[in-house]
């Protein structure tokens, strides 16, 4: 064999180990999408501290521990106020209650010795037909000329619904 047809041959024997022009393109391509993913894409995917800051310093740590240790003073204040208010409600209500008991023992009493004629206190029984108040009194007697409540609200001019009530109270009696 000559010079050139050792090249020859050594030029064919390269060409057939090499691979095709488009499959060394797609090996590239595949390669650099490959690199792009892992210096890219994949760093983003991971799951991140989200109480974990990326530029925080500490001094806005500092300022934000600050921040917080004042809004817990403030909660504990405000939960004394609120215990402290509650426990002035629920004095007022127990004393109430006390003298609640004691008004019902004393006309519980009053009605045991025949001193009370009703069932019910006197401060809530109906009063005898002399006790009528004089506003009242003329109210009854336009009702008993045959007016209802709006004529008589427009002549007193008083509250229509004032001079309802005192006649729903009449008819009661």
């Amino acid at each position: 064999m000559d010079e050139t047809g050792a090249t020859h041959f050594l030029s064919v024997s390269l060409a057939a180990n090499q691979p095709p022009q488009e499959a060394y393109w797609v090996m590239m391509g595949a390669a650099g999408v490959f690199i792009v993913y892992i210096m890219l894409l994949r760093p983003r995917m991971r799951r991140k501290d989200p109480l974990a800051r990326s530029g925080s310093t500490l001094s806005q740590e500092r300022q934000v521990e600050r921040e917080m240790q004042h809004l817990l003073v403030e909660l504990s204040e405000m939960s004394r106020q609120i215990t402290s208010q509650l426990d002035t409600r629920a004095a007022k209500l127990d004393a109430l209650i006390r003298e609640a008991d004691e008004r019902i023992a004393q006309l519980r009493a009053a009605a045991s010795n025949g001193e009370v004629h009703s069932s019910l206190p006197t401060a809530l029984s109906i009063p005898p037909a002399a006790d009528i108040d004089p506003r009242h009194a003329e109210i009854y007697a336009l009702a008993d000329t045959g007016r209802d409540a709006n004529q008589i609200a427009q002549q007193l001019a008083r509250p229509r619904g004032e001079i309802e009530l005192i006649l729903a109270l009449r008819s009661n009696r």
